[in-house]
């Protein structure tokens, strides 16, 4: 039973990945559980505008450029006059998104969750107002995500759809004919790519060097390369000042990052995407006199608690990579530790995906962080050389290990390859149990699988890989 003070144990404010894992992960351990969010539907950005929405797009746009390419014509699929029905594409998308939020919907009824409906608001810390409406709790927990980073100069209009952020670049009603994308990074790139496959001819704008910052060097020279090969194309360095509207074209002025004399690129669409920022404003942290750190995150322990006793937060708005996984394994990790178990994520062990074609996945340390530490060896093995790789015509990539010299223990692995996103998991396993390069090239893989590539990359740490 709740404390008979407040009206919950537990007021979770946010129902995206975190908060809605969290608030249903509280009322399976018997606390009285509420979910402030104020969209109408649940899962936050993820669910409604981002991972699921954009999935659907990247898979229905592979499958059009198969067929449109003459890759499925290869295999004996024979067909002509293929063309693109993008409200089919698009109400496909929205039927999956719908599916997902409304299983949170009954997920929050099975476990009993209170979904409150509006936006939350901090009185003091153990109240918050939901649209006037005052609401108490013994445990807060802050998990209000993050949305995308404004540029000046720049300015978003999805309604119109020739200046968008990821929201409206998910929703457009045409294929663009020119996309410029601002910011090599994740977004940026999977979205990118689905209009390219579509039909678009897509420019990448990027401030750095390279795109993909954060990820391993190796990994972010082949991705490059693979970009530029299936034709998009790549302005590194290169940072846009402005941008004009006139009827349907948007001329963007560009200049190189380190200054420069300006030149002007034309684009019927541009995609904003150059990061994202928490979602703190309007929370009222001042009524708690809980300040923000310099990049606006707010700051918590080990156990997700804030400085404010009862205020805890997890997910976007504090440090760490902006993903939804690491949010969820928050999530859990906050609702055991309100009710006194012990919940712990390990911030070592978060895997990224990039789900361009080929994926792009990574965990642990890149190499240039893991060299830092000390001596370390490295093992590598090509897609190309893995045999269900060959047969499938998948042949983009490599897996990439990482272990310490001394103690051969894994400390990173890299993956480009079709199967990326779902060939990382194995490694994040053999890291969370401590695993050496020696414990993957000793464990039996399925033959012929994707897979037997991490099993390769792993022996060739001590330089005996078979295939190669």
């Amino acid at each position: 039973m709740a404390d008979q003070t407040y009206d919950y144990d537990v007021l979770v404010i946010g129902a995206g990945p975190g908060g809605y894992v969290a608030a249903i992960r509280a009322a399976q351990l018997g606390l009285k559980t509420a979910c402030a969010e104020s969209r109408a539907t649940l899962g936050g950005t993820c669910l409604n505008v981002g991972c699921i929405p954009s999935k659907a797009l990247l898979h229905g746009s592979e499958f059009f450029e198969e067929a449109h390419d003459g890759t499925l014509a290869k295999f004996g699929v024979k067909m002509s006059g293929v063309e693109l029905d993008l409200p089919a594409l698009q109400a496909e998308k929205d039927k999956a998104v719908k599916e997902l939020t409304g299983g949170i919907a009954f997920l929050f009824k099975k476990n009993k969750v209170d979904w409150l409906n509006g936006r939350a608001t901090f009185v003091d810390a153990r109240t918050v107002s939901i649209d006037g409406k005052a609401v108490t709790a013994k445990n807060i927990v802050i998990a209000t995500g993050s949305s995308v980073t404004p540029l000046p100069g720049v300015e978003v209009d999805n309604v119109q759809g020739l200046i968008v952020d990821s929201t409206g670049g998910l929703a457009l009603d045409r294929v663009p004919k020119h996309m410029v994308v601002i910011g090599g990074g994740v977004i940026g790139l999977e979205l990118g790519s689905v209009w390219r496959r579509l039909g678009a001819k897509v420019t990448v704008v990027e401030f750095l060097d390279q795109l993909l910052p954060g990820m391993d060097g190796e990994v972010r020279k082949e991705s490059a390369k693979l970009f530029k090969k299936q034709g998009m194309e790549l302005r590194l360095s290169t940072k846009v000042t402005g941008a004009t509207v006139k009827g349907k074209t948007v001329t963007l002025t560009l200049e190189p990052s380190s200054g420069g004399a300006s030149e002007s690129l034309e684009a019927d669409c541009v995609l904003v995407s150059i990061g994202r920022r928490p979602n703190t404003e309007g929370l009222g942290l001042e009524a708690l006199g809980l300040e923000l750190n310099k990049r606006g995150q707010i700051e918590t322990d080990d156990d997700f608690r804030t400085k404010i006793d009862g205020v805890w937060a997890i997910g976007d708005v504090i440090p760490g990579p902006m993903l939804a996984h690491k949010a969820e394994d928050e999530g859990i990790a906050v609702a055991e530790n309100i009710a006194g178990q012990t919940g712990i994520v390990n911030h070592a062990v978060i895997p990224s995906v990039v789900y361009t074609m080929p994926e792009i996945a990574g965990v642990g340390l890149t190499e240039e962080d893991a060299k830092a530490n000390g001596p370390i060896k490295v093992g590598k093995f090509p897609m190309t050389a893995n045999s269900r790789a060959k047969t499938n015509r998948e042949p983009d990539g490599f897996v990439k290990v990482i272990a310490d010299a001394q103690t051969d223990r894994v400390v990173g692995v890299w993956i480009v390859a079709s199967l990326a996103g779902t060939m990382i998991a194995e490694a994040a396993l053999a890291m969370e149990f401590g695993a050496t390069s020696e414990d993957i090239a000793y464990t039996c893989h399925a033959h012929p699988t994707h897979a037997e590539a991490l099993k390769e990359a792993a022996m060739a740490v001590t330089g005996k890989p078979i295939h190669i």
